[in-house]
């Protein structure tokens, strides 16, 4: 967040970057970047900027019956109050005139997640005078690190996470063993209640999908359309939970009904091997001090499924980024397929390495752990992740 205390290490980068600023913009919190940069909180009903200079004081824009939000933005600090339209285009014009700026903007929609400003705004701001510039590298230096503290979090989150999901799979034998049948949507509802025996909070129930149904990556399981697990399956949990104010742990583990195909242990083997050379390269690359883009573990994933002859049936990106305000994040996603991901993967970020492959009508097979980069440490979590289906 944005504070006297931050600057300094903000304007650096704007240096670094060479640009005379960042300009952030929010209508009604279309833009996530700004609202998690600004930490506001309160009624905000009109549209917002604050300009982030090279040098000197920050100046925010607003509406002159929404002052509330700022409260606490630091005295010293600009100002400028706006209740037209006149007004609002005059203050950023300002600010703007002949200075190169940042904004949540990718060209072409490279990469979604940081386009998150309107071309109405922008054609805005270059009307005024501004050279605007995508902040996709500025997004990932102060929006998209963990502190060391949500690190602890997230790891105390996994274990819990990764215990509910193989007592998930180990619970589906044990009922479909005794003669008892189970459905998806009865075994969601169980790790729901799991979760909230360990007090951990998710925005959604987890994924639960058995047999061809797990050919579809967001498939959710439903009540009203039960399905039975049978034996012979093989069954994809996927999920997702934190601590209260933490950061997720995200998840997905492969178990078999009785004992899995040939069939099944050839796809399995292929998305776990995939998965294993995603965390191998981001560990040689980053510890070894090159550069390294969610673009390059991509594609080291996907060309391990390629080359088993999976390549058309793995239809997803690798990863997501995963920051301290969403699961599916706004910094740098494992992708070079979906979108074209050109950031670097720093210290501090984290994301979802999940590869999958999925053949309609007949299988799906994912599997997920999470990385987070340190100064000198990878940390993959689980601690121990899936190496075998686990078979009940």
């Amino acid at each position: 967040m944005l504070t006297k205390e931050t600057l300094p290490d903000v304007q650096r980068a704007l240096k670094d970057a060479g640009v005379d600023g960042w300009l952030l913009f929010d209508f009604q919190g279309m833009n996530p970047v700004a609202g998690g940069v600004l930490g506001l909180k309160g009624m905000m009903t009109r549209r917002i900027f604050a300009y982030i200079p090279r040098d000197g004081n920050p100046v925010a824009v607003t509406h002159a019956i929404e002052q509330g939000p700022w409260r606490d933005w630091p005295a010293e600090w600009g100002r400028e109050r706006y209740s037209s339209w006149r007004s609002l285009e005059q203050a950023i014009a300002s600010l703007v005139r002949g200075k190169r700026v940042a904004m949540e903007y990718s060209p072409g929609d490279a990469v979604p997640y940081v386009d998150r400003v309107p071309a109405g705004v922008l054609d805005l701001v270059r009307a005024a005078g501004g050279d605007v510039v995508p902040s996709a590298e500025l997004v990932t230096r102060f929006y998209a690190l963990w502190t060391p503290e949500q690190l602890q979090s997230h790891e105390r989150a996994a274990e819990i996470v990764a215990t509910v999901g193989r007592n998930a799979i180990a619970e589906a034998g044990r009922r479909i063993g005794a003669g008892q049948a189970i459905t998806e949507h009865e075994l969601q509802r169980w790790i729901v209640e799991q979760f909230q025996r360990a007090h951990l909070e998710f925005d959604h129930p987890a994924i639960v999908a058995a047999g061809p149904n797990a050919a579809n990556p967001h498939y959710a399981p439903s009540a009203s359309r039960p399905r039975t697990i049978r034996p012979g399956e093989l069954v994809l949990v996927d999920l997702w939970a934190r601590e209260r104010g933490g950061i997720f742990a995200d998840q997905t583990w492969m178990g078999a009904i009785g004992a899995p195909s040939t069939r099944a242990v050839t796809v399995w083997e292929a998305v776990r091997d995939a998965r294993d050379a995603a965390i191998a390269i981001v560990r040689e690359r980053a510890l070894g001090g090159e550069p390294i883009r969610g673009a390059d573990v991509d594609d080291a994933a996907r060309g391990v499924i390629t080359a088993r002859g999976f390549g058309q049936y793995f239809t997803h990106r690798t990863g997501h980024s995963i920051d301290a305000i969403q699961l599916h994040g706004s910094g740098p996603h494992i992708d070079n397929f979906e979108t074209r991901e050109e950031r670097r993967l720093i210290p501090g970020v984290a994301f979802s390495i999940e590869p999958g492959i999925y053949i309609a009508g007949e299988i799906g097979v994912r599997s997920e752990v999470n990385a987070h980069i340190g100064d000198t440490a990878v940390t993959i979590t689980p601690r121990e992740y899936q190496r075998d289906l686990i078979v009940v």
